[in-house]
């Protein structure tokens, strides 16, 4: 049986090959497309939930880079599971989470609940409450990697989920699907709460019917006061995510995000941490946006000096946006950054696992948590 080249052995078979595929994206047969996958929108798209060697990954398989991988599947058989192939040759067996049950559902006034939300991984329930932003029509200010408005031209959703909707399709894909946490995120609106009070108003409605751990997700708020009142609503982690660490990449890449600078996220971050805790706060950094490795593990030292998780995932170019042709980064670049991060965080006590809701702690749309805890990763940045 061929085995992929493992260029570092600090690297495990495992690591390396979640790297590999978050990476390199993958082509999928013809039976394993009626498996779940999500093209266009907000979050983890263009991807599909794939279980390899026990860990469930999401892995590109709409993207252009996909359609040239040397990771295919072959035909899905009626318990999910489907040859991996490497180059042709089988390497592993997969596994494709079944359609969820919640998705045959719709609302009184028919609206179909997978319009509403989105089984992302396995047992996380994602939606975008404003499929909007106040950037994103406008070619100087949107950034350049998001596809919010896609799923919404293409009819996939709907522009605005009221918290009755989500009440009650949380409490049907909980009961059905034994969902175990909720992500709420949300285009930013024009108000100076950045949608704090749209996620408050959601948190509190899944809250009461279903008593599930939440993450919210927004840009920094003009009030800190605005985390105290969404903890007091429902939220138990909070994710304000920067894309990118360095300044001159945020600029160019997010130029309407980028006005609110990297200083000022910080401020927010410890403010969030008194509020949350450690551990409970996190941030995105998209590996492949044009932050160097150092840059990457500096910014993630000070964000974990502060208590933040920093959630680092590989840049995934998604259809229909500026950066569709732009590469991922490679398996090496992110390896390089994900070893000492997983030591860093392991060392710091924050690792996915004590994280309550939300990106980090489902952690699919990286393989940093397989760096996490792990006897063979060293701390050579640190």
């Amino acid at each position: 049986m061929p085995t992929l080249d493992i260029p570092n052995a600090q690297f495990s078979k495992k690591q390396w090959l979640l790297s590999e595929l978050q990476s390199a994206g993958l082509r999928i047969g013809a039976a394993a497309r009626t498996a779940p996958s999500r093209s266009g929108g907000a979050g983890p798209t263009d991807h599909k939930a794939v279980t390899v060697h026990g860990s469930t990954i999401m892995v590109p398989i709409h993207t252009r880079g996909a359609a040239s991988s040397p990771f295919s599947t072959g035909e899905i058989a009626e318990n999910g599971s489907a040859p991996l192939f490497y180059e042709g040759e089988t390497i592993a067996t997969v596994q494709f989470p079944p359609e969820p049950k919640f998705y045959a559902l719709s609302t009184a006034d028919g609206i179909p609940y997978w319009k509403i939300a989105q089984l992302h991984s396995e047992r996380v329930l994602a939606t975008t409450l404003l499929q909007t932003c106040i950037r994103y029509g406008n070619s100087t200010t949107r950034c350049q990697f998001c596809a919010i408005g896609e799923s919404l031209k293409a009819g996939r959703t709907i522009k605005e989920k009221s918290p009755t909707q989500l009440a009650e399709v949380a409490a049907a894909a909980k009961r059905l699907d034994r969902i175990d946490n909720v992500v709420l995120t949300t285009g930013t609106p024009p108000t100076p709460d950045r949608g704090a009070a749209v996620l408050a108003a959601a948190a509190y409605a899944i809250k009461q019917a279903t008593h599930l751990p939440i993450q919210a997700q927004c840009e920094p708020p003009d009030d800190f006061q605005w985390f105290v009142k969404l903890l007091a609503s429902g939220v138990d982690s909070l994710g304000m995510h920067l894309e990118a660490w360095d300044e001159q990449v945020r600029h160019r890449i997010m130029p309407g995000k980028a006005e609110v600078p990297t200083s000022y996220y910080l401020e927010a971050f410890s403010a969030a941490v008194k509020v949350f805790g450690r551990g409970q706060v996190s941030t995105y950094l998209l590996a492949g946006l044009g932050d160097s490795v150092d840059s990457l593990l500096s910014g993630c030292r000070q964000l974990i000096s502060l208590g933040v998780y920093p959630f680092v995932v590989p840049f995934v170019p998604v259809t229909g946006t500026p950066l569709a042709g732009h590469p991922p980064p490679s398996a090496e670049f992110m390896t390089a950054v994900l070893a000492p991060l997983g030591a860093m965080l392991t060392e710091a006590g924050m690792t996915s696992d004590t994280v309550k809701a939300g990106c980090a702690k489902c952690g699919a749309c990286s393989s940093l948590s397989s760096f996490e805890k792990s006897p063979s990763t060293t701390c050579s940045h640190a």
